[in-house]
């Protein structure tokens, strides 16, 4: 897996391998030239949990507007 991936509507992770063998993510944007970091935590499952996507994408919109 690359270490940086579109999710999808403008939002974009980064993920990284922690020491403890743990994974984490950052979650972010690109808007006009400017990267805005919206939420990160360390997963637990291989899927992204849908309430961590959910306050990305809230606050993408509480950004923008």
């Amino acid at each position: 897996m690359p270490l940086c991936r579109s999710l999808g509507h403008g939002l974009w992770e980064v993920r990284s391998n922690l020491p403890s063998r743990r994974i984490a993510r950052v979650l972010f944007f690109i808007h006009e030239g400017r990267i805005g970091v919206l939420h990160g935590f360390v997963k637990k499952t291989q899927r992204t949990p849908p309430d961590d996507l959910a306050i990305a994408r809230q606050r993408i919109r509480e950004m923008m507007s």
